[in-house]
This record gives structure tokens, sequence and C-alpha cells, in this order.
């Protein structure tokens, strides 16, 4: 196994002279050895490592700077939008949410100014799809960066950087560590200059993955060619099931051949995943359904072995404003689920029993 190297700094050989390493802030073995595995899955060559999924992203928007413009998917994750909303557009950052299901709208919301086009797909939690070769053109041609959310499809199933991405982040708490038992980030380039200049903000601001949190993620992605392909078997088996218990249109899974982006699903992806959403109708139901469950734990986060529910409204999605939830079809009905790896019979069974009734 690879050493976790608790060590905070390095003995030098001589003045000015040392074995690669100086200060773990900078580079570190096992973080190292972490951020080199992702890049390979990712078809990228640089990796690197961050102490939490919206501390990469952050440190990510500091490639930009004040009168820059960036475009985001509408459908982010509410920690997104609070970064850009509530912290960075006080820095000069400007921001402009879009429907990045449509590419068009994408290049109509560009400007001389547009610097980057940040997009996650599928979306938390409405399982939105974006075009990833049709939105990579579109940056090109504007000569903006696409940074690229594969949180959810994970490399297993997606790879942006084929399709025209300049940056792939991940929140290595979820998939790829795929335990529950550490927080982390990561992002992954092929560009040698842009690889150059993110390794200087690592360093510079510092917000980087501990060796131990490097170490269990590392060991995570030993098996995450196992347990996708478990996610992806229950996940579909759990969108089967609530589409014939709810109808079709209430449930938000791109494996469905009812979802409106299906083919390009099938198109871009090589499995669909098991996070899957479904709109209730009201809290009530919703909130009754929740505290039935026995196998789904009611918890933030997603990605791990054991299955999860989640309630996006106060939840995930509590920084959101309420109307701008209601437009984006967050409502206090939908529920998201993060199918585990246990037996599905078992999930379905649990499903069965919360919904009896209702």
């Amino acid at each position: 196994m690879t050493p976790v190297y608790l060590t905070s700094t390095y003995a030098q050989e001589a003045v000015g002279m040392n074995k690669g390493w100086e200060y773990s802030r900078g580079t570190n073995p096992t973080r190292e050895a972490f951020e080199r595995n992702v890049a390979v899955l990712e078809g990228g060559t640089h990796g690197f490592a961050f102490a939490s999924g919206m501390a990469c992203l952050d440190s990510i928007m500091k490639l930009f700077r004040s009168g820059d413009h960036i475009i985001c998917g509408d459908d982010a994750y509410g920690g997104v939008f609070r970064l850009f909303d509530r912290i960075l557009q006080h820095f000069g950052l400007q921001f402009t949410f879009v429907d990045a299901r449509d590419p068009q709208r994408v290049d109509d919301a560009c400007t001389d100014r547009t610097t980057a086009i940040i997009v996650e797909t599928p979306t938390n939690p409405l399982m939105r799809l974006t075009d990833l070769r049709a939105i990579g053109g579109i940056a090109r041609r504007r000569n903006a960066l696409l940074v690229v959310d594969n949180t959810f499809a994970t490399p297993f199933f997606q790879r942006p950087l084929e399709s025209g991405a300049s940056i792939v982040f991940h929140s290595t708490t979820k998939y790829l560590n795929g335990h529950s038992d550490m927080i982390g980030g990561i992002a992954v380039v092929k560009d040698d200059d842009l690889a150059g200049r993110l390794q200087f903000i690592h360093n510079a601001a510092g917000a980087v993955a501990g060796p131990f949190d490097a170490w269990l993620a590392l060991r995570g992605t030993k098996t995450l060619h196992l347990r996708m392909p478990r996610h992806d078997t229950n996940g579909r088996l759990v969108a089967a099931w609530l589409a014939n218990r709810l109808g079709e249109r209430a449930v938000h899974y791109p494996g469905l051949p009812s979802h409106p982006q299906h083919a390009l699903a099938a198109r871009q992806m090589t499995g669909f995943g098991g996070m899957v959403s479904v709109e209730m109708g009201s809290r009530e139901r919703a909130t009754t359904v929740i505290d039935r469950l026995r196998l789904f734990t009611l918890a933030e986060s997603l990605g791990g072995v054991e299955s999860l529910v989640n309630y996006p409204a106060i939840m995930t999605h509590a920084s959101v404003p309420p109307e701008r939830r209601a437009a984006l079809g967050i409502t206090d009905g939908l529920v998201r689920f993060s199918c585990g790896v246990e037996d599905g019979d078992d999930l379905i069974a649990d499903l069965d029993q919360a919904f009896r009734g209702v």
C-alpha cells in the first residue's frame, strides 16, 4: 500500500538541495500518488487534490480576475451558487446562470469578457445533462475554459476532457472515495500551462488535501470499477420502481427512456449511475416517505456504498433562494436518492414499505 506521509516538512540534503519535497503544502508523496491516479483515470496529465470539493472550485476560480464573466449552469449544486452569489461576485467576478441543456442559450450568454463556462452533468438534484461536445465547441470558439463537475458520473462513466473540457473536477468525498469517511476535492487538466497556473494557486492559497484523506480517496479509487456498476444497477432498479409507482414524469433519472435527455446520456455516458430524484408532489408526502425509510439513511452527501436519501429544499439547496428553487423545479416535494451497493431487492423492499398508503 502507498505509505501515508504524515509529515509537514522534509529533511534537505544541503542548502538549495532537496529530494523533490520541501513542505507538504506544496507537495506530499501520498497526495501526489492520488493526484496522478485520478489524472490518469480522467485522461489528463496533472491532478491537484484539495481539502474539499468547494475548496477545489474556489481555487479554480482564482484563475480569473475582476471583471471576468463566467457562465454557470443554472441547476448547480447549492454550494456553488452560494460561493458565486454570496462571495465571489463581491470580488468583481460577473456570473450569468443559464439552462446549460440548451447550447444556444450558453452561446447567447457569452460576452467578450467571458472567460469560463462551468457546468455539472448530470446535475444535482434534477439530473439534467449538458452536451459536452457542443459546449466544448462554444468554449473553444469563445476562447473560454470549459470547467466540468464530473462528481455524479465519475471517470468510469464519463470523461469530459475527451469532449472538450479544459478542467474536470470532483468532490472526492463522493464516488471517488466511495466510503463516506473523508472530505476532499480534485481538479484534473491536460494543458501544461494551465497546470502550472493551478499548481501555483494550489500551493499559494494552500487549500490542499491532507495526506490521510488523500490515502483514503486513493484506496477508494481501487474499487471504483467494482462499485460503479453496482450503483448503476441499483439506480436503474430504483428509478424503474419509482416510475412504475409514481409515473415516469415524476422521476429524474437519465437511464429511463422517458428522460428527455436519455439519448444524450446514452451517447455521452457509458452508464447512468446511482443518483435518482423523484417529485412527490408535496412536502407532507415527501417527509412521510423519508421518515419511514430504514435502509436509505437521511443524510447530506452521496456516492458512498450506503444508500442515502436527501431533501434538497432544506439540505443541499437551502442556500438557494426559494423563488430560484421554484423556478428551477426544486420543489418542496422533491426527494433525492443516492443508491448504494446493497442488495437491490432490499432497497426495493424498503421503498415499498415506505410508500405504502402514500
